[in-house]
């Protein structure tokens, strides 16, 4: 899968994400104590709606834009789409600006967190890397390194603040990144276990998702909680039926909140009968 956001911002997996990873946020933020948010594979801060790129795939149409038409919007998605709508400008003379400017990852966090929280950006690709520090040149509780997300998640954490959340979001390149995923959370999961862990991954015909969910069961981590939404049904290996979510160390009740919102979600942003949502503890608390 040769994967830039840029194609893909907005689009139904970003709503599953962004969405778990805003309420994660606000959870933090009900105790005073500062956090960590760790982003391995950043991306960009911001994506443009207009550009070329999003036009070309439309994938936001699908996605962000029908959740911000919902009349019947679950209270769950609230943080997630008052952040969207704050990048979008004020409403005026009671009509919303249109929809132009989508916050990736690491804004989207910065939109979210405190002056007293730490965001930590990782990313590989050197352009993106560029327009993140310009985007948060500013940001004094924000650093970005040009780093490999992988190796990220051993030179970074523990983070001096040990409270917080790690979003690991590959770009599912290789051939073999659910092992290489797989093993990247293992290390982490040693080096900070009382962390909160938020990882996607793509469904598609033929990714080894079950061999990818048995060694993680098999590795000893726990409290490991599973969600996923298929929007299509597909035989094309290329083409994404949907995305999933492994939480680690979600927060207290998030299990039950994920799977009635996660149903909503499918139903909203279906495109077949095979649209559907599974929430399940993988390992039990």
């Amino acid at each position: 899968m040769n994967y830039r956001h840029r194609f893909h911002a907005g689009g139904p997996a970003d709503c599953l994400k962004h969405a778990v990873l805003a309420v994660v946020l606000e959870r933090l933020k009900a105790k005073p104590a500062p956090f960590s948010i760790v982003d391995t594979h950043a991306g960009l801060g911001r994506y443009d709606l207009l550009s070329e790129a999003a036009q070309k795939t439309g994938e936001y149409k699908r996605g962000i834009a029908r959740l911000l038409a919902a009349a019947d919007l679950p209270a769950f998605f609230a943080p997630y789409l008052a952040a969207v709508r704050s990048l979008n400008g004020e409403p005026e003379r009671g009509e919303p600006r249109p929809l132009r400017w989508y916050p990736g990852s690491p804004l989207l966090a910065r939109l979210l967190m405190r002056p007293k929280d730490r965001l930590v950006l990782i990313e590989l690709h050197p352009e993106d890397v560029r327009l993140l520090k310009r985007e948060f040149a500013d940001q004094t509780n924000v650093v970005v390194h040009h780093a490999d997300g992988y190796l990220g998640l051993k030179a970074f954490l523990p983070p001096p603040v040990r409270r917080g959340v790690v979003l690991i979001d590959p770009p599912f390149e290789r051939a073999n990144e659910f092992a290489k995923l797989a093993s990247g959370i293992k290390r982490a999961y040693r080096r900070w276990p009382q962390g909160t862990y938020l990882v996607w991954y793509p469904i598609k015909a033929k990714a080894p998702i079950p061999a990818f969910h048995r060694a993680l069961v098999e590795s000893g981590i726990r409290r490991l909680f599973l969600a996923e939404i298929r929007i299509r049904a597909s035989h094309d290996p290329n083409r994404l039926q949907g995305s999933g979510l492994l939480l680690i160390n979600p927060p207290y009740r998030l299990d039950q909140e994920l799977a009635v919102a996660l149903r909503w979600l499918a139903e909203t942003l279906g495109e077949d009968k095979s649209a559907g949502a599974a929430c399940r503890w993988l390992v039990p608390e």
